[in-house]
């Protein structure tokens, strides 16, 4: 099955970079998101990064024009019924996830392939709110989109193979390299991020290290390339916490939130996005020294 419209549920950090490399790769996309302002400011960034990539060599004038012709911004639900593949990147809560897909399998033919980016939450129990279960499956995308080469595919219980073998190709086509995951929860990145960054916030909270030393001894004791609170301040803290309240829910109190990062969300220290997380930022966002 050859995709030509993609759609894109949510222009939020992932819905936006989903929309610039899949747009980038010749497709149509249609962009979704219930707030005009989000959908503006969606725009504004790929834009701008089309624009640093046209700086830095790596991408041409006229591939950043196309790129930028074959997105469609929408605040209409209605718009991707003709899509032939439609990707969430909704906030992760199921309550939000379930009413999304709801409408979706209402709105797009039978043949539409519905697709999640969640991070740990269950294929299976999204594709039961559809009447095409064997057509959902999750697309786990990496931030940010356009840097990050990994899709993690997991298949929901009734996930055909030709939907499986369609978004593989969709996901070559477009520079991603895939892993092929069971269904469980956290999947395999999401689950030990969690454990890292759980571990991280609570050795801060014993005074075993500054965030800029532990992240410092993790990338160079460890080789990672950014360090825990570099990586959980890019994610959210909220998206972050959200994910350890359901592992600890299906795995175990291994995955119990630290209590201070439950603090930093609910002082509203979610990271880059809101200026502040474990660091602070600059309005470019960049890390205030």
């Amino acid at each position: 099955m050859a995709f030509k419209l993609v759609g894109v549920a949510g222009a939020g950090i992932m819905g936006r970079g989903i929309a610039q490399v899949t747009a980038m790769a010749g497709y149509e996309v249609m962009l979704y998101d219930v707030f005009d302002a989000a959908l503006a400011g969606a725009l504004k960034i790929i834009e701008k990064d089309l624009s640093k990539g046209v700086e830095k060599g790596k991408t041409t004038p006229a591939a950043k024009e196309l790129a930028l012709k074959n997105i469609t911004a929408t605040s209409k639900l209605e718009d991707l019924a003709g899509a032939d593949l439609v990707i969430e990147a909704a906030p992760e809560d199921l309550a939000v996830k379930l009413p999304l897909f709801e409408k979706l399998d209402r709105l797009c033919p039978p043949e539409t392939i519905l697709a999640s980016n969640t991070t740990s939450q269950s294929i299976t129990e999204i594709a039961s709110v559809t009447g095409r279960t064997d057509k959902v499956i999750g697309l786990h995308f990496f931030n940010p989109v356009h840097l990050m080469r990994l899709v993690e595919m997991v298949k929901g219980l009734e996930t055909s193979g030709a939907t499986y073998d369609a978004c593989q190709n969709f996901c070559r086509s477009i520079g991603k390299e895939t892993v092929k995951i069971k269904e469980a929860p956290g999947f395999v990145t999401s689950r030990l991020n969690a454990v890292i960054g759980n571990e991280a916030f609570n050795m801060l909270l014993e005074g075993v290290g500054s965030p800029e030393d532990i992240d410092k001894a993790v990338k160079l004791g460890l080789n990672h390339p950014m360090g825990p609170f570099e990586m959980i301040d890019l994610v959210g803290l909220d998206t972050r916490l959200k994910s350890l309240e359901y592992l600890q829910k299906m795995l175990g109190e291994k995955y119990r939130p630290c209590p201070l990062h439950v603090q930093y969300v609910k002082a509203g220290r979610l990271g880059r996005k809101t200026g502040k997380g474990v660091y602070e930022y600059n309005g470019d966002g960049t890390r205030k020294k």
